[in-house]
């Protein structure tokens, strides 16, 4: 099997001063990629800034013989998103990645989330995910090519206590996915999702011993797979962590149908739960198309 390159690629990694997307750059960068290495150089609940972290990450990747440049903008704005876009196109004529790695906690149980801890992780989850995804798509298309990375979270797509605004934020973000990745086929843009279980400051106070065991770098080398050439999946979601890959997916059971033009009653849907509960006989739709395409087929049967 060839080597995995991205020689003439660029990448843009959000986030990418410390933790997972530090590995990304380094390893892309070292694979020939130019990278923007972006970051705001802020605290773990997003507060601060600095230059520093992004900084040591391009002089790391100078060191080893790469190509990298900082970019200190943050994600959580229309302006920020345009100007890291900007930073790829003014420096290297193109864009051909994008890894949505940023991201700040603001933890707390639901009764007692405030509007400020749902909307900053909002902000810098989803909104940044949107705003830095755009501008990157426009430029994508004018060159038919593109791979985009989004970086979900367990707690979104299963739930976690207290992260009721970062598991919102973080299942948008598969949203997110899917949708460039219905809208970009035809530009040859593949969209995925990773739910990374990963040591990184964000998480190795939650983890204890686990920590040791859940390295960043054993993230990476999925990742740098959906970033290249060499992937031809899109609209995906997948596990990672601990040196275990695996697809998630969200499917659709066969399910109960009353009848074209039937008259359902709260009584109906009671008595035939259990098979609309069942997750027998399911498909894994890859747009909206399919679940009106199986209701067709059931109205046909």
């Amino acid at each position: 099997m060839s080597s995995i390159r991205f020689d003439n690629r660029v990448a843009v990694i959000t986030g990418a001063g410390g933790g997972l997307g530090k590995t990304y750059a380094l390893e892309l960068a070292r694979r020939g990629a130019k990278v923007v290495v972006n970051d705001l150089g802020g605290a773990a609940d997003g507060t601060g800034k600095g230059s520093s972290m992004a900084d040591q990450v391009v002089a790391e990747i100078a060191k080893a013989g790469g190509t990298a440049v900082a970019n200190y903008d943050s994600v959580a704005t229309p302006q920020g998103g345009e100007a890291i876009i900007k930073t790829a196109l003014d420096n290297f004529g193109q864009v051909d990645i994008v890894v949505n790695n940023a991201g700040i906690l603001r933890d707390k149980s639901f009764a007692k989330l405030t509007q400020q801890e749902l909307e900053l992780v909002l902000d810098v989850h989803l909104k940044g995910a949107f705003f830095v995804s755009q501008p990157a798509f426009r430029a994508m298309k004018e060159r038919n090519y593109g791979r985009f990375v989004h970086t979900a979270s367990a707690a979104g797509i299963f739930g976690n206590f207290g992260q009721t605004n970062y598991g919102a934020a973080k299942m948008g973000m598969v949203g997110l996915s899917n949708v460039l990745a219905v809208e970009g086929a035809k530009n040859n843009i593949k969209s995925n999702v990773i739910a990374p279980i990963a040591r990184t400051r964000l998480t190795e106070e939650l983890m204890g011993k686990l920590a040791d065991l859940v390295k960043p770098e054993l993230v990476t080398p999925l990742v740098v797979y959906l970033c290249s050439e060499a992937c031809d999946v899109t609209h995906s979601i997948y596990s990672v962590g601990g040196g275990r890959y695996a697809r998630i997916f969200i499917g659709m059971a066969k399910g109960y149908f009353a009848g074209a033009g039937a008259s359902v009653s709260a009584e109906d849907i009671a008595a035939n739960w259990g098979t609309i509960h069942s997750d027998k006989d399911y498909i894994i739709p890859d747009s909206i198309a399919a679940e009106m395409q199986a209701l067709m087929a059931a109205m046909k049967g």
